[in-house]
């Protein structure tokens, strides 16, 4: 297989797994370790991957990918990490869940959950969570986002500013190493400081993909979460610092 056509496929396996190694491709495709180098070298030079030790991840920087890539991306994993995550969300509660892919994913999980009021500045989590008659909804307002469906700026912040959550689940962008979370629109960042200040409890999911992204702005520190809903282990740096802040670590079956 030349490499005009597996240029494309290496991008599709990228986008689907947020990684690719150069182990894993040269058994793929059959080919040698060299053969992948090369491709993966061609790719970031076109800036449609970046390099990391091993192999290569999607591109990143100061713009997030898109949504239908996001939502695609490590979708099994975050299946995984969502029901991890509902099965510690009890019935009779408040709830936050804030803008992402993963947090849709955390919507799902809860179609059968009972007495809970949901606030939320993501539509669709809005509308996913309007099949189960035993949530109820609320939308922050505040502009929209055309490309994934948040509500961001002012009024999201006013609005979630007049509660208190008994849990809040939000996500990120990209995760440093050193523990920060991180996202690319200004906007969401400040409704996100907001939700952690309005909440007694909070959880983070996000898969393993988000270590190897960066992006420009930061939310809050991984010390400021309660629990961090994952599907790999963290590097040992990283699970060092969460035990010394006393942040929870679950890695999703």
């Amino acid at each position: 297989m030349s490499q005009t056509f597996r240029h494309p496929e290496i991008l599709e396996i990228a986008r689907r797994e947020g990684k690719v190694t150069v182990e894993g491709l040269a058994e793929y495709f059959g080919v040698t370790l060299q053969t992948i180098r090369r491709d993966l070298t061609d790719l970031a030079e076109s800036g449609r991957l970046e390099r990391v030790h091993g192999g290569a991840v999607l591109s990143s920087g100061t713009t997030n990918i898109g949504y239908k890539e996001r939502r695609s991306l490590k979708s099994g994993a975050k299946r995984a990490i969502a029901r991890a995550c509902a099965a510690e969300i009890p019935g009779n509660i408040s709830l936050f869940l804030n803008i992402g892919t993963s947090t849709e994913a955390v919507a799902m999980e809860l179609l059968q959950h009972e007495n809970l009021m949901v606030v939320t500045n993501n539509m669709n989590v809005a509308n996913i969570l309007a099949a189960n008659a035993g949530c109820d909804v609320i939308l922050t307002g505040g502009q929209l986002r055309r490309a994934d469906g948040g509500l961001v700026g002012t009024l999201a912040t006013e609005t979630i500013r007049q509660f208190k959550f008994d849990l809040a689940v939000i996500g990120c962008s990209a995760l440093d190493e050193d523990g920060d979370l991180l996202d690319f629109d200004i906007q969401e960042v400040g409704v996100s400081r907001a939700i952690l200040r309005q909440s007694r409890k909070t959880f983070l999911v996000a898969d393993q993909s988000k270590l190897t992204r960066t992006a420009p702005a930061c939310i809050a520190s991984l010390a400021n979460i309660d629990t961090f809903f994952t599907d790999e282990p963290l590097p040992p740096d990283l699970a060092a610092a969460c035990q010394s802040w006393g942040t929870r670590v679950v890695v999703a079956p």
